[in-house]
C-alpha cells in the first residue's frame, strides 16, 4: 500500500467562526487573521493505492461554483488536483473509490463537475462514492444551520449517477479495500451527523484522517470547537476520547484543513491534550 497527500485548493474562512467561543486574542497566535478576519485554510486529501484500487479521501470544494460563492472563501490553486495526480502517475479516471468523510461543500464539492453541456456529473466516472445512510439523509434534508454547507449540486448527482454506496458499520471499510488492508472508521456526531474518520495501519503506524474533528493544530485544546459544529458539547466528548487514544497509542493525525502542517501527534499535559510534534508525509513515510 502507498499513501499520497494531495492539496485540492487553499482557501480562507472567518477566524471567529472557526474557533467558536475562543477569543481572537488567543486563537490568532496559531492562526493569524487578515484584515477581513479570515484565516488561511487548505483542503488536504489522502490518496490510497492498494493493489488495483485507488481511493481518494475527500475531494475539496471543486471549481464549479459561481464567482460570488468563491468570493466568500477566496480559494487559490483551484485546478491543481489533476496536476498533482499526474505527478504521482495517475489520472482521475484511475480512481476506483471516493470516500467522503461528510458532505459539506469543502469536503465533497470536487466530487461533481459541470460538463461542457452545463450538466452536473461525477468527477470520477469509474469510482464508487462512499457515504453512510444516516449522514446522507441528514445532508439531503438539511437543517437551517447547515443548509449553506450541504449544496444539492454537490450531492444529488452522486445518487443520480448510480455510483453512490453506503457504509454503515465501523468495520465496513475493510470491505471497500482488499482483505490485507486494515481500514476502520470512527463515526463522530458533534460536527455533523455521522462524520466518518478513516483509521488505517500504514508502515507500522496508526494513521487517522481527522477531517473536521481536528481541522488544524490550533484547535487541539478541547474547548477550541468550531462555531460550525452542530453539537459542540458532543464534539468535546469525542475529541477527549479520541485524543486520549491518540496519545496512548501514538496515533499520527492527518490534518485536512491545516495549511502549514500535514500530520501531528499529541501529548498529555496538565492543561489537557496539546501538540507534540508535526511531520510531513515525506518525513515519516519516505
Amino acid at each position: 500500500m502507498k499513501i499520497y497527500p494531495i492539496i485540492h485548493q487553499d482557501f480562507k474562512l472567518d477566524g471567529g467562526a472557526m474557533f467558536g467561543v475562543v477569543p481572537k486574542v488567543i486563537w490568532q497566535r496559531t492562526n493569524p487573521a487578515d484584515n477581513d478576519n479570515l484565516i488561511d485554510m487548505t483542503t488536504r486529501s489522502i490518496l490510497i493505492e492498494e493493489g488495483n484500487q485507488l481511493v481518494l479521501v475527500d475531494t475539496g470544494m471543486g471549481n464549479k461554483q459561481s464567482d460570488k460563492f468563491f468570493g466568500y472563501y477566496k480559494p487559490a490553486n483551484l485546478n491543481s488536483f489533476d496536476e498533482t495526480l499526474k505527478k504521482y502517475g495517475f489520472h482521475r479516471n484511475d480512481i476506483t473509490d471516493v470516500f467522503m468523510t461528510h458532505l459539506h461543500f469543502d469536503h465533497c464539492g470536487g466530487s461533481i463537475i459541470r460538463n461542457d453541456q452545463g450538466f452536473y456529473e461525477p468527477a470520477f466516472k469509474n469510482a464508487k462514492f462512499w457515504s453512510n445512510a444516516k449522514h446522507w439523509d441528514w445532508a439531503v434534508n438539511p437543517n437551517p444551520r447547515e443548509k449553506a454547507s450541504f449544496l444539492k449540486e454537490n450531492i444529488l448527482p452522486i445518487e443520480e449517477s448510480g455510483q453512490l454506496n453506503f457504509i454503515d458499520t465501523p468495520k465496513k471499510g475493510r470491505e471497500i479495500f482488499s482483505k490485507d488492508l486494515k481500514f476502520d472508521i470512527i463515526f463522530v456526531d458533534g460536527h455533523t451527523e455521522k462524520q466518518m474518520l478513516p483509521k488505517l495501519q500504514y508502515q507500522g503506524k496508526t494513521l487517522v484522517f481527522m477531517a473536521d474533528l481536528l481541522p488544524t493544530t490550533g484547535h487541539i485544546p478541547l474547548p477550541y470547537v468550531m462555531g460550525y459544529d452542530t453539537r459542540p458539547l458532543i464534539t468535546m466528548d469525542e475529541r477527549q476520547e479520541i485524543f486520549n487514544k491518540a496519545t496512548d497509542e501514538n496515533w499520527f493525525l492527518v490534518l485536512e484543513h491545516d495549511p502549514y502542517h500535514e500530520i501531528c501527534t499529541l501529548k498529555q499535559t496538565e492543561k489537557g491534550p496539546r501538540l507534540d510534534k508535526v511531520y510531513t508525509f515525506e518525513e515519516i513515510f519516505n
